[in-house]
């Protein structure tokens, strides 16, 4: 084994120990349910955001994103960053202060199934279950996108199989999120958000200047032959991420529409509950905000200027025209590792492995904060809300940490083809929760005349729109190239206010107690 790769292996154990030194440091700050999934709504505004923007941001920001652009998608990344950013914005200023505060009005609901139906009273259980199903369905999908990018880093840094990449990630992750809970989640976010921002800007401004300054790096970039001879594969990825059709407006209208999924993230809005107070979510949303401009912009940069200095160095990446589709699977092949493959070739092994560690913390940030939504939502609303009612904090937490590791389990199953896409993967999960928890989630907060039933139905509707539109082709339909966060928002909306309009039986105790939590003070 020679030095580089000894230096390389250093530098992720080191990451990989910290990670898991500050789940075991803070077990035992667990001492109820409410610690585990919510840390006792006890986290400070930079903590909060940088969790939050970290643990959304998930691979795909460092290897989906920097790959379509590597292509030559940069319109299309450009429209996706544009959405995200501005649901980001909007998210933290409609959605943060009057979530931690209703959650707290209606029964200090501690996970978003719970605050569903403490908010609508509804005594069926029904709203309960179907919220949990959903969850754990997309949070499975979206797990598996975590574990496929440790294994593709694993695998280009060590040369490892990609099933022991997929191993050593799933047993980092498991290790400080099953003993840690939330406030080891949100530690680790704010550690692997930070090395994200970092890794971003100085890698982004080594590249351009290592190119001559920024006019010579554009000019390179604009003449590199790599997406001449990638340019087939490139077309077809573009017209994948437009929805395979050609219509320059459905495209950005899809691109835009990625920012409606803010609303219904549980794994983010969830931070929302835990901030210390509403009046730290200004001061968490500003910093929040600028670490999404920053890193998208630092997408952008590695993503372009990355290929001129792939090419300089001799690199190519991607070229492979049948590399894009496989079995009606969407493929991005060797461009999502653009990102790796320029920290590589920029840093010595060392310091190189410090930034792809960024890759990690990426996959990681993400994973384990849905890991933790997901579990906690199927014990304390499932087995706790109806199972066993009586069943005491410890119980519940170790149900959680069960939860973890099986939901774990499912998600490396779905992660075990090396073909897997993780842009498709992270698309289809990100469509399904905004599409069915985001309505859900603005109406409970700003409608008192939602109901249980329209609740209900809005989520049902909309989580069939979502799986229907998607396997639907654009051949059909050129309308079905929409991506399908967009019609199944609508739907899911539609929905739940048409039902509840119609729904007579109003809980009065509820629309009472939804007028004392808009009179609450910030």
């Amino acid at each position: 084994m020679d030095s580089v790769m000894i230096a390389k292996i250093c530098a992720f154990v080191l990451y990989l120990g910290f990670m898991i030194y500050i789940g075991l440091r803070n077990a035992n700050k667990n001492n109820s349910s409410s610690d585990f999934f919510l840390g006792g709504r006890q986290v400070g505004p930079w903590v909060t955001a940088l969790s939050a923007e970290a643990s959304d941001s998930s691979a795909w920001l460092l290897m989906g994103l920097p790959g379509l652009c590597y292509l030559g998608g940069v319109r299309e990344t450009f429209w996706t960053a544009l959405g995200l950013i501005v649901g980001t914005y909007l998210n933290w200023l409609f959605v943060a202060k009057p979530l931690r505060k209703c959650s707290i009005s209606f029964g200090d609901s501690i996970t978003i199934p719970e605050f569903f139906s403490n908010r609508f009273n509804d005594k069926s259980h029904i709203l309960s279950i179907v919220s949990v199903v959903l969850i754990v369905f997309f949070f499975t999908i979206y797990t598996a996108s975590g574990f496929v990018a440790c294994a593709k880093l694993f695998n280009s840094v060590f040369g490892l199989p990609y099933h022991a990449g997929l191993a050593i990630g799933l047993v980092v992750i498991l290790c400080y999120t099953i003993t840690g809970g939330y406030t080891a989640v949100c530690t680790t976010d704010f550690v692997q958000g930070t090395l994200i921002f970092v890794a971003f800007v100085v890698s982004a401004t080594i590249a351009v200047f290592a190119l001559g300054g920024p006019t010579e790096a554009i000019a390179q970039v604009q003449s590199f032959d790599a997406r001449a001879l990638a340019n087939e594969f490139g077309e077809n990825m573009q017209k994948a991420f437009a929805g395979n059709q050609s219509f320059k407006g459905m495209a950005i209208i899809s691109a835009l529409a990625w920012g409606l999924g803010y609303f219904g993230m549980p794994h983010i809005i969830v931070r929302f509950m835990g901030i210390r107070s509403n009046d730290e979510i200004k001061k968490a949303r500003r910093i929040g905000t600028v670490w999404m401009v920053i890193s998208y912009v630092g997408t952008f940069l590695i993503g372009t200027m990355g290929t001129a200095y792939l090419l300089k160095h001799g690199v190519l990446l991607g070229t492979g025209a049948e590399e894009v589709i496989v079995d009606g699977v969407n493929q991005f092949g060797d461009a999502e590792t653009v990102f790796s493959a320029t920290m590589l070739k920029m840093y010595p092994a060392f310091i190189g492995g410090i930034f792809l560690c960024a890759i990690l913390a990426a996959s990681m940030s993400t994973a384990d904060s849905q890991l933790l939504a997901a579990s906690s939502a199927v014990a304390q609303d499932i087995y706790k809300g109806i199972i066993n009612k009586n069943a005491d904090e410890k119980t519940v937490l170790n149900a959680s940490r069960f939860m973890v590791f099986l939901i774990a389990l499912i998600g490396l199953l779905l992660s075990l083809n090396p073909s897997s896409s993780i842009f498709g993967l992270v698309s289809y999960a990100w469509a399904g929760f905004g599409a069915t928890f985001g309505p859900l989630v603005l109406l409970a907060l700003y409608w008192r005349k939602t109901t249980a039933k329209g609740a209900i139905a809005g989520l049902i509707t909309g989580f069939v729109a979502v799986v229907l539109w998607h396997n639907l082709p654009a051949s059909v339909h050129p309308i079905f190239g929409l991506y399908e966060i967009l019609p199944g928002f609508a739907i899911c909306l539609l929905f739940t206010v048409v039902v509840s309009l119609l729904d007579k039986t109003k809980d009065e105790k509820v629309l009472a107690q939804f007028d004392a939590y808009k009179k609450m003070s910030d």
